[in-house]
């Protein structure tokens, strides 16, 4: 229990100490006029006015088509990758594959279905996988920031411009603090080279291989930009992407970091600062829960459930990353939760399941809770019989329905994805016989965990599930780009209505929503929202499988 209380509390002490500098920062930098001049040559070279705004019907073209030419060019070098340089050997991997990890990588969610250090060669990770782990975490952002300029600006028929806005957050924000993170990190010994695999001789007299790579500039951003595909097949369990206590630590921080100050952004862009503190606040309850849900379900056993542990963390070590991973959207793991106790994989599930609000993602997890508290202040406002608003903006019939079908999109197709994967007969037969290798109530959840972490751009798995099948590369792509994209377009669509509205002022039968009581509000309509939609599908699985 001390170590327990001894990292939280660390890593509390470490978050609201940036909290407010690295939010200023980041307000500063969506808000500013200016331009560096690296900037300029590049807006010169793709034709943006870098002063002129967009409504969000350009603000999301701009957001698809860059993301369609991502999708493009991350398949094109998996394909061809046998005659990129520093290749090692490899050969190209196969159509499905390439489809599902191109759309996986540049949804910001990474899940893996293979090894990467076996499956891709160094060119791949650094100038495919790598690269969209910036852009990717940098058009999260840029979405939440539009949000954000909907809710503070007045009668605009703009929300910004995603050129801009992904330009700044990618060469002011996450490449600087990620090569911060990185020299951290090689200090702390995860590896940076380009060595390839080298033979040796183990202690025993045995032959044996020790792969080499450009860990450490990749390992930071994948957790600083809450994107989670490792280097290596184990992820942040093997030794050269993580390679002790202190440096799990160190990933967990960064995993937080800048989801956690997000809030304090929102409440300097839309002019009260306690807004974000609001939000802040909602977010860190929800996370202290569940780690100590999590923590508690896994040293129930008397603190004997190490398998699929690294012994250098421990169970509380691995717990607060598990935690992290998922109630972010990294899905970077420490340790394997398909080797978790039933309740504790369930846990994992319930975090990404709540929509990754707490703190969600990189944009992501700001501009989702942001939902939610549209929903709770029409609840309220049904509630004391009053048109609800919120910081001064109505929401009407327009607002609540894509409120509503942001919340639905990813239930969706998590349950349809995963009844699908029972139903159709011939699918279920490869499921069954060639994927799911824990028959019974276990396989159920490895399904449904998998098709939970696609839909909600985690990329955490269940490991126990051979997902390099026809059925799962296609299935689970298609739940990644939808459940990235949809979302992105009710989210922009709402910030296009509010900021065409000019802001109402405050009566006494306003809603605060800056007060611990929408607090209360806003944790009691995230948890039902999700109880009610996911319960009876984790009564078929974890529940179940926790009881017997």
């Amino acid at each position: 229990m001390l170590l327990f209380l001894a990292q939280l509390a660390t890593l509390v002490v470490a978050l609201v100490l940036l909290y407010r500098p690295l939010g200023n920062y980041m307000a500063a930098v969506y808000t500013g006029t200016k331009d560096l001049k690296v900037e300029r040559g590049f807006y010169r070279l793709i034709g943006v006015n870098s002063a002129a705004e967009q409504s969000w019907p350009a603000y999301l073209r701009s957001v698809l088509a860059f993301s369609a030419v991502g999708i493009l060019v991350v398949y094109a070098l998996q394909r061809v990758q046998q005659v990129l340089p520093y290749s090692l050997g490899l050969p190209p991997t196969s159509e499905p594959l390439a489809f599902n990890t191109a759309i996986s990588f540049v949804t910001n969610t990474n899940w893996q279905s293979y090894s990467p250090d076996v499956t891709l060669g160094y060119t791949v990770q650094a100038v495919g996988l790598a690269v969209q782990n910036f852009v990717s975490a940098a058009v999260g952002i840029a979405v939440a920031v539009a949000l954000m300029r909907g809710l503070s600006y007045r009668l605009s028929g703009t929300i910004g411009n995603f050129w801009v806005d992904l330009t700044r957050g990618t060469l002011r924000i996450l490449l600087p603090f990620s090569v911060v993170a990185a020299v951290v990190l090689i200090a702390g010994g995860v590896i940076q080279n380009v060595n390839g695999f080298q033979e040796i001789t183990t202690l025993a007299g045995n032959p044996g291989v020790i792969p080499g790579g450009p860990v450490a500039s990749q390992e930071a951003i994948k957790l600083l930009g809450t994107n989670g595909g490792g280097f290596y097949n184990a992820n942040s369990a093997h030794p050269f992407e993580n390679p002790t206590p202190w440096t799990s630590l160190v990933e967990v921080f960064l995993m937080l970091a800048i989801p956690f100050a997000l809030p304090r952004t929102f409440g300097r862009i839309v002019g009260d600062n306690r807004q974000g503190t609001a939000i802040a606040a909602t977010m860190g309850v929800l996370y202290l829960v569940s780690v100590s849900l999590m923590t508690w379900a896994e040293l129930s056993g008397g603190g004997n459930a190490m398998e699929g542990k690294e012994v250098r963390f421990g169970i509380i070590g691995s717990t607060i990353f598990g935690t992290t991973s998922t109630i972010t959207s990294t899905g970077a793991v420490n340790s394997m939760h398909d080797s978790y106790t039933a309740l504790g994989g369930g846990m994992a599930l319930v975090n990404m399941m709540l929509g990754e609000v707490a703190p969600g993602g990189v944009g992501a997890g700001i501009y989702g809770i942001l939902i939610v508290a549209i929903l709770a202040v029409f609840i309220a406002g049904l509630m004391v019989g009053r048109t609800p608003e919120y910081l001064g903006k109505k929401i009407g019939a327009r607002e609540i329905k894509l409120a509503s079908l942001y919340i639905l999109t990813t239930p969706t197709l998590v349950l349809v994805g995963t009844a699908l994967s029972f139903a159709i007969p011939a699918v279920r037969e490869d499921v069954t016989g060639t994927s799911i290798w824990n028959p019974g109530l276990h396989g159920f959840s490895e399904v449904l965990y998998a098709f939970t972490s696609a839909a909600n751009n985690n990329g955490s798995a269940f490991a126990g599930i051979t997902a390099n099948t026809p059925w799962f590369n296609t299935a689970l792509g298609v739940a990644m780009l939808l459940g990235r994209f949809l979302p992105i377009v009710f989210v922009l669509a709402l910030a296009g209505s509010f900021a065409a509205q000019d802001k109402i002022p405050a009566t006494p039968g306003t809603l605060p929503t800056h007060r611990p009581q929408f607090v209360g509000l806003l944790l009691g309509v995230i948890v039902i929202v999700s109880a009610l939609t996911y319960f009876p599908v984790l009564a078929l699985g974890p529940l179940a499988e926790g009881l017997q």
